[in-house]
């Protein structure tokens, strides 16, 4: 058995520390995050934290287990690359004046389905969205021009699955829980 990557899904309520407590479960078992983002879910009040961790298999389950057992976490799903449609997002600052001195950036735009977000006379702010392998690439043929500023964003991902597992993870919990205020 060999590391592979891993997305870990935790749904969370939004709580002070939350992250912090988090993350020094994965320090504990020196597991490196590689990516982290945390945004609001498509349920209100309920928020997504999104890691990518490169290890075993039986570790990241174990972990999982123990991410959910903090009273905040509703629940946690890990996946393999496999499973999900992921994207990150990387800005490029340039000097407008090697834009303006050839055409190379224009193509190299183009040729990685960038955008340029805005132009200054100092500098110019190219957008890339896709995997970590092709920004990376894009920035590494931007800086043969010289890259002022370059930021990637972490990893945000959906599953493939039709089912979207927290949903009928608390669909399942009302059902329980309502039949539980029934019994009493």
């Amino acid at each position: 058995m060999q590391k592979q990557e891993f997305t870990i899904s935790a749904y969370t309520e939004n709580t002070i520390g939350l992250l912090n407590r988090i993350t020094i479960m994965f320090t504990r078992r020196r597991m490196n995050i590689d990516s982290l983002t945390v945004s609001e879910s498509a349920i209100a009040g309920i928020s997504k934290f999104t890691i990518v961790v490169m290890d075993y298999e039986d570790r990241i389950k174990k972990l999982c287990v123990q991410i959910e057992r903090h009273v905040e976490v509703l629940k946690c799903f890990f996946h393999r690359n496999e499973e999900v449609v992921h994207q990150e997002v990387a800005l490029y600052k340039v000097s407008s004046e090697s834009l303006i001195a050839g055409n190379h950036i224009e193509k190299l735009v183009r040729e990685y389905h960038a955008r340029i977000l805005e132009i200054t006379p100092h500098y110019t702010v190219i957008e890339k969205t896709g995997h970590k392998e092709e920004t990376q690439e894009l920035f590494e043929k931007l800086n043969r021009f010289g890259v002022l500023q370059f930021i990637r964003s972490g990893r945000v991902a959906i599953t493939k699955s039709d089912i979207e597992k927290l949903s009928v993870f608390l669909k399942e919990r009302d059902r329980v829980l309502t039949g539980l205020d029934q019994n009493r």
